[in-house]
């Protein structure tokens, strides 16, 4: 047994750190969901990594043996969303790491429009704004099962509840402004 105050790694690196296109691809996702540092987006890399190898290695085994864990792995991917409703165990091959990062709390908050931005969104949650029915969660990577989805708001105790609060006017202004720009695009095209 090792040292219990020792953190241990929860993410794999990338085999080949230094290519361009990885390191591309990997800037792009951490711009793109508001991750803090690529350990965030290793550890779910890391994630859908083994979702994929539980799916294979139940592919290999006879129907017998895997009945009871193909259903217990997809129950679990479609609790949590990253699944859709009708798929079925071959649908876990194809999980990508966007699959998993969409159904982040940080994301949820942002496409909600409860905070302006990405980067906002993780403020957000941070500083304990934002709560799951009535319980306050601090933590951006948090994964929201579909049915906490809509349960996603401001928290109770927080003064961004009021409507009238400078930060919610923000948003609303931001939010007409970007339906009007895309409006805007979809009327020239």
């Amino acid at each position: 047994m090792g040292d219990p105050k020792k953190q241990r790694k929860k993410h794999e690196t990338p085999r080949f750190p230094w290519r361009t296109d990885v390191l591309q691809e990997e800037l792009k996702l951490l711009g793109q969901y508001g991750l803090r540092n690529k350990h965030e987006l290793w550890r779910h890399k890391t994630t859908v990594s083994k979702f994929r190898g539980i799916a294979r290695s139940l592919i290999g085994k006879t129907p017998e043996e895997r009945k009871k864990m193909e259903e217990e792995l997809v129950t679990r991917l479609k609790k949590l969303g990253i699944m859709h409703e009708t798929a079925v165990l071959d649908d876990a091959l194809d999980l990508t790491i966007e699959d998993l990062l969409e159904r982040r709390l940080q994301t949820i908050v942002f496409r909600k429009g409860l905070a302006k931005s990405i980067y906002q969104a993780r403020q957000l949650i941070v500083h304990g704004h934002i709560a799951i029915g009535k319980q306050r969660v601090t933590v951006p990577s948090y994964l929201v099962a579909r049915e906490e989805e809509k349960q996603v708001s401001y928290a109770p105790q927080s003064p961004l509840v009021k409507p009238s609060h400078s930060l919610r006017q923000t948003i609303a202004v931001v939010a007409a402004t970007e339906t009007n720009s895309k409006e805007a695009q979809s009327e020239e095209e």
